[in-house]
């Protein structure tokens, strides 16, 4: 390295001797290639692709530019860049929403208040459900109770449609019940998540050991 070191000083001055005097702003550009300095008034051809170094006259840094980026690296950059980004969407989207929770409920049991009433609201619309179902179970107990007057022979048509009306309707409410239900779990666990982050934006600093 300090014989490169050597010959890039000789070059250098090679360069500069002849117009010392009026040199003061000029820029010596090198470049190693194969372990030897290349070097130049202009960037050399040779360090096209290549990291290389701007020094003056006298030798002093004055940059170094890095080689370009492999398509490697540039990928690897935009990921890295695309991975900062949705982080720091991720952590702005957090801070409004703790921001918000803190700023709608005054304590913790504001919270488990709303919780009962929501879960209490849920309940009472369920059980209606539950109601409604029932009675198109009875309805189809009566419709399946009249068929047993035709054994052996055809149902009437407009029973045999009811029949068929009914089955569809319990099987509607049903399918409503279960979303109501899986709609209820999940109001649920969003009052206990709200819960627990409010406990924890709100709880005491830790106190230093």
């Amino acid at each position: 390295m300090a014989s490169v070191r050597l010959v890039e000083l000789a070059l250098l001055t090679a360069l500069a001797a002849p117009l010392a005097a009026a040199a003061q702003g000029r820029t010596i550009f090198c470049c190693d290639v194969g372990g030897s300095p290349v070097c130049g008034d202009i960037l050399p051809a040779a360090c096209y692709g290549r990291g290389y170094r701007e020094l003056s006259t006298s030798g002093t840094l004055r940059r170094y530019v890095p080689p370009p980026l492999t398509a490697e690296e540039i990928a690897q950059r935009d990921e890295d860049a695309r991975r900062r980004k949705e982080a720091e969407a991720i952590a702005l989207k957090q801070r409004r929403l703790d921001q918000a929770l803190l700023e709608t409920y005054p304590s913790v049991n504001a919270i488990s208040d709303r919780r009962e009433r929501a879960l209490a609201d849920m309940d009472r619309t369920i059980a209606d459900l539950r109601v409604r179902e029932k009675a198109l179970l009875a309805r189809k107990a009566r419709f399946a109770q009249e068929a047993e007057f035709y054994r052996g022979q055809s149902v009437p048509a407009d029973l045999a449609e009811d029949q068929h009306n009914v089955d569809g309707e319990i099987a509607a409410q049903r399918s409503i019940i279960e979303a109501k239900l899986r709609e209820r779990e999940s109001l649920r666990l969003r009052f206990e998540e709200d819960r627990r982050r409010y406990l924890e934006l709100t709880a005491p600093a830790s106190r230093p050991r």
